[in-house]
C-alpha cells in the first residue's frame, strides 16, 4: 500500500466521523410516555381545536368595542387613583416580603442556618408558600381583612417571601466559604458571620431578586385586584361585570404600557447591579 506524502509529510489520515448518538431506550420510553399522557389528557376534556373555526366570529362586536378604546376614560379621576393604588401595593408588599423574605433565606441556607432542624423546617414553609397562587392568597385575605388594597398587600407579601427567600438562599448556598471561615476564625457569631461574610456576596444578586419582585408584584397585583385585592384590577372586575368593552380595552392598552415602561426601568437597574 502506497502513502502519499506532502511538502510536510505523509498525508495525515482522515479523521473519522463522529457517530450520531442513538436515542437510549429510556428516552424513548420517556418520550413516549409523555406523549401517551398528553393524548389522553386531551382526550378526557374533550379537547378539540374546533371552535376555532366555527364560533370564531361569534364574539366579533365584542373584539370590535375592545378595539375602538375610550381614550378619555384614562384621564378620569378613578382610573388614575386605582393605577395609583396598584403601584403602591407593589412597593409596599416588595419592601416588606423582601425583608422578611431575606431573613428566611438566611434561615433556608446550609451556609447560615442555625442548625440542620430549622434549615429543614424553613425550606418545608417555603415550599408551602410558594405552592399557593397569588390569587388563592388574594381571595383568602379578602375574606379575612375585607376587599381592598391590604389584602392584596398582605398577599403578594406572602408571595414575595416565597420567591426571594427560594432565590436568595440558593445563593448563598454557593457563596465563598473563606470570609466565613475569616470571621469564625475571628471569633464572629452566627449573626455577625451572617452581616459581615454572607450578605456582603449576597447583596447584588438579592437586589436584583428584589427588583425582579416587583415587577412580578405589578401583573400580580392587577389580577389579585381582580379577586378584591383593590387597584386597578378592581375597576378592571368592575368593567368586566357592566360590559364597558371600550373603557376596558383603553385600560388594557395603558396596562401593557405602565407594565412594559417599568419592566424595562427595573431591568436597566437589575444589569447594573449584576
Amino acid at each position: 500500500m502506497s502513502t502519499t506524502a506532502t511538502a510536510d509529510g505523509p498525508a495525515a489520515a482522515a479523521p473519522a466521523r463522529p457517530r450520531k448518538p442513538k436515542p437510549s431506550p429510556a428516552v424513548i420510553g420517556g418520550l413516549t410516555i409523555t406523549a401517551a399522557i398528553t393524548v389522553w389528557a386531551g382526550w378526557s376534556i374533550d379537547f378539540t381545536l374546533m371552535p376555532l373555526f366555527t364560533d370564531v366570529t361569534r364574539g366579533r362586536h365584542v373584539i370590535a368595542e375592545f378595539f375602538n378604546p375610550d381614550w378619555a376614560f384614562l384621564t378620569r379621576a378613578v382610573v388614575i387613583e386605582s393605577w395609583l393604588t396598584t403601584l403602591f401595593i407593589a412597593i409596599l408588599a416588595t419592601a416588606v416580603g423582601c425583608a422578611i423574605g431575606l431573613g428566611m433565606a438566611m434561615l433556608a441556607s446550609k451556609t447560615s442556618a442555625p442548625n440542620k432542624a430549622t434549615y429543614q423546617v424553613s425550606k418545608a414553609v417555603l415550599s408551602v408558600l410558594r405552592a399557593l397562587p397569588d390569587v388563592a392568597l388574594g381571595s383568602l385575605f379578602a375574606a379575612i381583612v375585607l376587599p381592598g388594597p391590604l389584602a392584596g398587600i398582605l398577599a403578594l407579601i406572602v408571595f414575595n417571601i416565597g420567591v426571594i427567600a427560594k432565590l436568595t438562599g440558593e445563593t448563598a448556598d454557593a457563596v465563598d466559604p473563606g470570609p466565613i471561615e475569616a470571621v469564625e476564625a475571628g471569633g464572629g457569631n452566627r449573626i455577625q458571620r451572617a452581616r459581615w461574610a454572607i450578605y456582603p456576596q449576597i447583596a447584588p444578586n438579592y437586589l436584583s431578586y428584589c427588583f425582579y419582585v416587583f415587577e412580578l408584584n405589578l401583573r400580580a397585583s392587577v389580577v389579585i385586584g381582580i379577586v378584591g385585592g383593590g387597584g386597578i384590577g378592581a375597576l378592571i372586575s368592575t368593567l368586566l361585570g357592566q360590559f364597558q368593552h371600550e373603557r376596558l380595552g383603553a385600560i388594557i392598552v395603558s396596562l401593557f404600557v405602565v407594565v412594559f415602561v417599568l419592566d424595562q426601568a427595573s431591568r436597566a437597574v437589575r444589569r447594573r447591579l449584576t
